[in-house]
C-alpha cells in the first residue's frame, strides 16, 4: 500500500530542432539564439523547470570529416558567449539548462556540457567520456577523451546526471550517475543515419537501451536529438547524414511519457513526483541488493582479473 507523503514535482522537457550551419557572421550568431530561445521559452510557457537542448547545437554535427579548419569551432569554457547566453536566458526564466558546447581547453578538446541552474549560476561542466569513431561520426580525431568522471549536479528543481550522445549506450555511466545521487538522467545526442550504409537504422536500439537505463535504475530519463538532413564536405567527397530525432521522456520503468517523430521541430514536456519515484526505487531493492563487491570484472577490459 502506497502511503500519502510530500510531493516534490518536476517538469522536464526536451527540444527537438534543424540545426543550420551559418555561422560566418555574429549576426547570424544572434538570429540562431533568437531562435533557440524562443524553444526554451516555448518549453517554459509549457511549465519546464528542466530544458534540455540537443548535442553541439550551435551548428552542424562536424564530426562527419576530418577537418583541421574545424578545431575553429572550439571556444574556452570561461566567458564562452553561447553559454553567457543561456545563463542570461536561465535567470530570466527561472529554469535549468544544460548547455553543450566544443570545447577548448589550452591544447585539449572537448565535447563538454554546462549545467544552468535557475538562476543562472553555472554549476560547472561535464566532459563526454566515452568517444565514438566511425563512418560519420568521426569524433576521436577532435574530442580528448573526459577526465571529469561522471558527475551529478545539484540544480534548484532536483539533482541531475547528464551525459552525452555516445555515453547513453554504456549501462555503467547510468549507473555511476545514479549512484551518485541523480534523480533525473538527460543525455543530448546527435545520432541518425550511417553514411557507410542507409539500410541501417538503429533509432528504436538507441531508445530501447535508454528505455533500459531508465528502467534499471528506477528514474526518469530526457533524451534530445536533432532532426535534418546535415551535408559536409570532407576529404573523400561529401559526407550526408539524416538524423532522426525521435526524441522522448522516459518514466522511471522505462515506459516512453513522451515522444516526437523523426521530422518535426518538437517541445516535449513531462512531469514527475520525485518523491513518489525516490519511494518506489527505495522499495524497489535494485540498489539494497546491489553486490558491489562482485563486479571487480567491470574494471578489467577483457573479463579477465
Amino acid at each position: 500500500m502506497e502511503m500519502e507523503g510530500r510531493r516534490r514535482e518536476v517538469v522536464v522537457s526536451s527540444l527537438q530542432f534543424a540545426c543550420s550551419d551559418d555561422i560566418s557572421t555574429n549576426v547570424a550568431t544572434a538570429e540562431r539564439f533568437v531562435s533557440l530561445s524562443l524553444l526554451v521559452r516555448e518549453a517554459h510557457a509549457k511549465g519546464a523547470n528542466i530544458v534540455l537542448i540537443q548535442e553541439l547545437f550551435e551548428g552542424f554535427y562536424f564530426c562527419q570529416a576530418q577537418r583541421e579548419d574545424f578545431f575553429q569551432r572550439a571556444k574556452p569554457y570561461k566567458n564562452h558567449p553561447t553559454i553567457s547566453r543561456m545563463q542570461n536566458l536561465a535567470k530570466e526564466l527561472g529554469v535549468v539548462i544544460p548547455v553543450s558546447f566544443f570545447e577548448e581547453a589550452n591544447n585539449a578538446h572537448y565535447n563538454s556540457i554546462a549545467i544552468i541552474d535557475a538562476d543562472g549560476t553555472d554549476l560547472g561542466i561535464y566532459r563526454k567520456s566515452h568517444i565514438p569513431d566511425g563512418p560519420g561520426y568521426q569524433e576521436k580525431f577532435y574530442f580528448n577523451p573526459g577526465d571529469t568522471g561522471f558527475k551529478v549536479f545539484q540544480t534548484k528543481f532536483a539533482k541531475i546526471g547528464v551525459a552525452i550522445c555516445w555515453d547513453q549506450w554504456f549501462p555503467e555511466a547510468a549507473r555511476a550517475m545514479v549512484l551518485q545521487g541523480a534523480e533525473i538522467l538527460f543525455y543530448p545526442t546527435a545520432i541518425g543515419s550511417e553514411p557507410q550504409d542507409q539500410g541501417l537504422d538503429s533509432r528504436d536500439h538507441w531508445r530501447r537501451v535508454m528505455q533500459g537505463h531508465a528502467g534499471a535504475n528506477v528514474v526518469p530519463l530526457v533524451a534530445s536529438n536533432r532532426i535534418g538532413k546535415e551535408i559536409i564536405e570532407t576529404e573523400h567527397g561529401p559526407s550526408q547524414i539524416t538524423f532522426y530525432g525521435t526524441s522522448f521522456i522516459a518514466g522511471p520503468t522505462g515506459e516512453i511519457v513522451a515522444e516526437a517523430d523523426d521530422k518535426s521541430e518538437a517541445v516535449l514536456v513531462a512531469q514527475f513526483d520525485l518523491e513518489k519515484i525516490k519511494s518506489k526505487r527505495q522499495s524497489w531493492g535494485v540498489f539494497r541488493d546491489r553486490r558491489p563487491d562482485l563486479y571487480k570484472v567491470l574494471l578489467t577490459m577483457d573479463g579477465n582479473l
